[in-house]
């Protein structure tokens, strides 16, 4: 896993002996074990790494107007009730909820209005919760909706 994985080694001496991974990958799901060794004491911990995935059909950057597919998976093994999609999250006109059983959301014609911060969360049968944000970038037009600008005379238009 080199050189993904490191340990911050100046918080060794404070005892903090977490693992760190970066990029997370899918092939990283698995039981992880710890074992440090301090004087005549052994100390152990074990931590499960569940990973999930956010993916895009066609991948990122999405061209505006093109069908897009979000698609969110995770390596829970339990039975996917509902997925939700949640744009903009933050209050106001532009926030927006998709739920349904599958972990894909379509956008048939996909505009500027739809870049920005998408968070998928799956809900399962043992009631766990897992979520995921992602930040889609469209490329497209993002000006006037009509394409006529005036300009007086010897100003600047853009």
């Amino acid at each position: 896993m080199k050189p993904r994985v490191s340990l911050q080694d100046s918080a060794l001496r404070n005892g903090n002996f977490s693992l760190r991974i970066d990029p997370v990958r899918s092939e990283d799901v698995g039981l992880y074990e710890a074992w440090v060794k301090y004087n005549r004491e052994v100390h152990s911990c074990h931590v499960e790494l569940g990973v999930i995935t956010v993916t895009l059909s066609p991948p990122n950057p999405v061209i505006e107007n093109e069908l897009l597919l979000m698609s969110c998976n995770s390596s829970h093994q339990a039975s996917l009730v509902e997925t939700c999609w949640f744009h903009n999250e933050h209050p106001g006109p532009t926030s927006r909820t998709f739920c349904s059983l599958s972990g894909a959301l379509s956008i048939l014609h996909p505009g500027m209005s739809d870049a920005g911060s998408w968070r998928c969360q799956l809900r399962y049968s043992d009631k766990e919760i897992i979520s995921a944000t992602y930040n889609l970038q469209i490329l497209g037009f993002d000006g006037p909706t009509n394409p006529v600008v005036y300009a007086a005379a010897g100003s600047a238009a853009d």
